[in-house]
């Protein structure tokens, strides 16, 4: 008897370290896919000396980064109910490297536009896919862990990505190809962690079905979206804004063409937003939201400030306390959200939030694409300030509707 007790209790805890190597594995997985998909932002100044890119070609890149995002949301966010987790990871963690691969290569504007929309691709399967399997393997406690995760790691890969691809370029050996040589061989280690974590769903048919375009959000959360949505487009506008002209910023507005304060402009939004979602689970999803949304709105209004006067340490801490308080809102609001959505709903809903935010910040890109031509680059940022307002006064007025969970 005693065997077989010592024999559950140790296949018991086997299944649990196998959880924690998934959760490991997927947690690092999901920040290399980010990291790799901000790597090529800081070397926009290199880019554009060597294949003469435009504003317009800058806008584009990353309309074509959030429509692979968009079209991976849209057809293969709910492949992984029925192929299984663990197979469209290994397939994100390989489009990843291809995209990695493109850009070892780069030598003129179409090979930047493929390679960010297959970058966008990745990162829309690990938002949907790998962001699941991160709240699948996620410990119970502390509960808000896999949401802060989930949250967080994204724009965490984000910062490291950009920062570490700034740094070698500017101060290691030059080359613009050794960051895509480094992300290569961590994306290689995920894959090691990934094939040896669990499989959490069961394989099923109707994968084709799945590809199908299709978006649905559980009813009992429906009334959660306004505000969430407000949260989401209009946060994800102002990274949208720096992913494009992060690099633009810091060397006409900020008087620095160093490769390497183009991506602490970039990672000074990107790396606090971990910091403001672990803050926010410490509070409820209504009250997040709304002090989140609020100093964010307020700190958008600081930046504009300091770009327009040019000094580069002020604008830094207003982009970190905006980095902060997107991170707050952003992790009430999926939080929100994932609470009152099981397990078969998840990547479903995960994929919801994950298109409006991506639309949120493809949309004002293409408009730009548009009007670079018209408007200089700070009134285009008043532009994306405006629309902050906006999402603010929204959130600001809906948050409140579930009474139960939305107070002060």
């Amino acid at each position: 008897m005693n065997l077989n007790e010592d024999a559950e209790v140790a296949t018991e805890e086997m299944k649990q370290n196998r959880k924690r190597i998934g959760f490991i594995g997927a947690t690092c997985s999901l920040a290399v896919v980010y990291a790799a998909s901000s790597a090529p932002i800081p070397l926009y100044s290199t880019y554009r000396q060597i294949i003469d890119l435009t504003g317009a070609d800058l806008s584009m890149s990353a309309v074509a980064y959030f429509a692979g995002t968009l079209i991976a949301l849209l057809m293969f966010a709910r492949l992984s109910n029925y192929l299984g987790r663990r197979p469209v990871i290994l397939g994100t963690l390989g489009l990843t490297a291809i995209g990695c691969l493109i850009f070892f290569y780069i030598h003129n504007a179409s090979m930047l536009f493929i390679g960010r929309f297959i970058q966008g691709v990745a990162c829309g399967l690990a938002s949907s896919t790998i962001t699941a399997y991160v709240v699948d393997n996620a410990p119970a406690s502390p509960d808000w862990l896999g949401v802060a995760v989930t949250s967080g790691a994204p724009n965490l890969g984000l910062a490291i990505g950009a920062f570490g691809s700034g740094a070698l370029k500017e101060y290691g050996t030059g080359s613009s190809s050794l960051t895509f040589e480094i992300l290569i061989a961590i994306l290689a280690s995920c894959v090691v962690l990934i094939a040896v974590s669990p499989e959490t769903v069961t394989r099923s048919k109707g994968a084709a079905a799945s590809i199908v375009p299709q978006i649905r959000v559980p009813k009992n959360i429906r009334f959660l979206l306004p505000a969430a949505s407000a949260v989401f487009a209009g946060t994800w506008a102002i990274g949208g804004f720096y992913q494009a002209f992060s690099s633009t910023m810091a060397a006409e507005q900020l008087g620095t063409p160093n490769t390497l304060a183009a991506a602490a402009v970039f990672a000074c939004m990107m790396a606090p937003i971990a910091i403001g979602g672990s803050l926010s689970g410490r509070l409820k999803p209504g009250t997040a939201q709304r002090i989140g949304m609020s100093t964010f709105f307020l700190s958008v209004a600081a930046i504009l400030v300091t770009l327009r006067a040019g000094v580069m340490v002020p604008f830094l801490i207003a982009t970190i306390i905006a980095g902060i308080t997107q991170g707050a809102a952003f992790t009430g609001s999926m939080r929100g959200l994932l609470d009152k959505t099981g397990q078969q709903d998840r990547a479903g809903v995960l994929s919801a939030i994950y298109l409006i935010s991506y639309s949120g910040a493809a949309v004002p890109n293409l408009i730009v694409g548009r009007l670079s031509n018209i408007f200089n680059l700070f009134e285009i940022a008043v532009g994306y300030g405006l629309l902050v307002a906006v999402a603010c006064i929204i959130t600001l007025f809906t948050a409140h509707r579930d009474k139960s969970r939305f107070i002060f």
